[in-house]
């Protein structure tokens, strides 16, 4: 297997090499080839791998894009480009999917549906958890987590090519190096590789019990995302009608998408936000102060992609045709699951007020669902009484305008016309120092699937700035350009871990919400994080910071603890944070604030 630390094989002919050998296993020529132009043949970029991704600035088809690719059940959604444009594949989602009517985990996907030639051997549940909130008629829906199979923990190879209306390869074809499961390799293509199987149970009586339950789900998924793999960037042939996948998992298989070129279309890629704040004569802002802040989306060439002073409802993003590509929360069509499914597909947009910069800290007061269907304009989620902290928030539309239209579709709601301003409102006892004001959204155009955020620093009440105090470090060790994972181009598209937390809260239909429960179990649950999840000080910086023990801060890095912890916690009832909303009390005076191999 190649490690990190492997000598002689980081460079772009050894890894294309490398490549170029494994594509015949996927069987990306072995159809007539048509007459290829000599500059399509050539077309690769002479980037370097691991070279940044300008997601920001204007563009023209000589730039490399990212594209974003979805297979469903051997098809796919229309891929719809620039013309001529160059790419490089930076995100692939492949699923699977059948429906039965009684309990069968995934057995099933291993006889019948598009995934059943896979190696499922080995496949074995992982975690299981339940839905947030109740089904409109009064049942749960219970998610089941499987890995282990043969086919999600070897490495594999993805062929996808460019064909003409007749099936004629058009252009060189992209090759995918998945890599293995177990360790994150330097020929890998992609950052993020995510292999599993779910089955959801969509009628169980209650949160612990599915009998007699006979609405059932199983999928198979891929998810790969972020590649450092810019030298591969081919452009679109004029002849190109249709995108083939072929996988050595699935032996002659083919997965083709349809592919329409758009002419001269009327924005660019890429895409920055603007947020506009008026600061006052003195500097800063005072304690009682409101704090309106104007947003403008425009594409990598400055065009707004809405009309000054307002924005499109949820119904013209979610339902129309939406020609601008911003995004809002789809997890009401297309459900997601921290690191487990399909997370970045959520595409919110929310704006978080959080400070001062010097008392930034996690949240741990849960949010209830009511407090998103009452209308305000915006949501407070953390007091400094109570949290430590300030932090005020608010969704894109607003919390109860997007789930009230959900909740209540004949109020109309997600028709609503939308300000592009939002209106903080800093409290009376607000502690000086700098605050953030940050934005995370998403936008998907022609192809391309890319997340942003924008952080605006404000004063209040002095003119010198504060910094945070953050608890942890060492994240761009693994967080690095080389490999394309750097913060500021996953997750939000945000480098600045202090411009977190104000967002990142405890929701009552989400227990998971603080970045310290999703960091502990995305990086528990992945053996491609490459150090001892049992070693705290791998990202901690002081013993200090492990010492406020939880419910939350153990069972998000755990799967089970002894029957001592049950008679005198409960049973772990919520696979992210043990149980409910006591899982964030601490229970330092009565538990163990020492850990055994931390290092700290």
């Amino acid at each position: 297997m190649i490690s990190r630390t492997s000598e002689g094989l980081a460079g772009p002919k050894a890894r294309w090499a490398f490549l170029a050998l494994l594509a015949a296993a996927c069987g990306a020529a072995d159809e007539p080839t048509a007459e290829l132009d000599g500059a399509e043949l050539a077309d690769t970029s002479e980037q370097l791998i691991g070279t940044p991704i300008d997601t920001q600035g204007p563009t023209t088809t000589s730039t490399a894009i990212g594209l974003a690719l979805e297979f469903e059940n051997g098809a796919g959604p229309v891929v719809r480009v620039r013309r001529g444009q160059r790419f490089f594949i930076e995100q692939l989602d492949l699923r699977g999917v059948i429906q039965s009517t009684i309990d069968r985990e995934v057995d099933g996907l291993a006889s019948e549906g598009p995934l059943r030639n896979l190696d499922w051997r080995g496949v074995e549940l992982a975690d299981e958890d339940f839905g947030g909130m109740q089904n409109p008629d009064g049942t749960f829906t219970r998610r089941r987590f499987y890995t282990g199979a043969r086919w999600m923990e070897r490495t594999s190879v993805m062929t996808v090519q460019q064909l003409d209306s007749r099936g004629r390869p058009t252009a060189l074809p992209w090759l995918l190096n998945l890599g293995s499961s177990r360790q994150r390799g330097l020929l890998d293509t992609f950052f993020i590789r995510r292999t599993r199987a779910i089955q959801w149970t969509y009628d169980c009586p209650s949160t612990s019990d599915c009998s007699g339950a006979s609405l059932f789900e199983e999928e198979g998924l891929v998810e790969v995302r972020h590649s450092p793999w810019n030298l591969q960037a081919h452009k679109f042939a004029s002849a190109t009608t249709q995108l083939e996948l072929r996988w050595t998992e699935l032996p002659g298989a083919r997965w083709v998408v349809p592919v329409e070129q758009v002419v001269s279309p009327p924005y660019d890629y890429n895409l920055r936000v603007e947020l506009g704040v008026e600061t006052p004569p003195s500097g800063y802002f005072s304690p009682g102060d409101q704090v309106p802040v104007t947003l403008s989306f425009r594409d990598g060439s400055g065009a707004r992609l809405h009309p000054e002073g307002s924005l499109p409802s949820y119904a013209d993003v979610v339902f129309g045709p939406n020609p601008a590509g911003l995004q809002y929360y789809r997890a009401f069509f297309d459900a997601t699951t921290t690191y487990y499914r399909r997370k970045h597909r959520e595409r919110m947009t929310a704006i978080q007020l959080i400070g001062p910069a010097q008392d930034i800290q996690a949240v741990r007061t849960v949010a209830p669902i009511e407090q998103f269907l009452v209308p305000s304009e915006t949501l407070t989620l953390g007091l400094p009484e109570r949290d430590g902290m300030y932090a005020e928030a608010q969704l894109v539309p607003p919390a109860h305008v997007l789930f009230g239209g959900a909740f209540f579709p004949e109020s109309g709601a997600w028709e609503m016309p939308l300000s592009d301003t939002v209106t903080f409102n800093i409290p009376d006892n607000a502690p000086s120092g700098s605050y953030l004001i940050t934005l995370k959204t998403r936008r998907t155009y022609l192809g391309q699937d890319i997340p942003h955020s924008s952080t605006l620093e404000i004063q209040v009440g002095q003119a010198e700035r504060t910094e945070p105090a953050l608890a942890t470090s060492g994240c761009n060790d693994c967080h690095s350009q080389a490999f394309a994972g750097d913060l500021g181009r996953v997750l939000h598209g945000n480098a600045n871990r202090g411009a977190c937390n104000g967002c990142h809260v405890p929701l009552g239909f989400e227990l998971e919400g603080p970045v310290y429960v999703r960091t502990h179990f995305i990086h528990s649950r992945s053996e491609r994080f490459g150090r001892s999840t049992k070693n705290c000080s791998s990202c901690h910086t002081t013993r200090e910071s492990t010492q406020r023990v939880s419910k939350s801060a153990c069972m998000s890095c755990h799967q089970s603890y002894p029957e001592s912890h049950v008679a005198a916690f409960g049973p772990i009832t919520n696979m992210y944070v043990g149980g409910g909303p006591e899982s964030f009390d601490s229970c330092t005076s009565s538990c163990h604030q020492s850990h055994p191999g931390s290092n700290l």
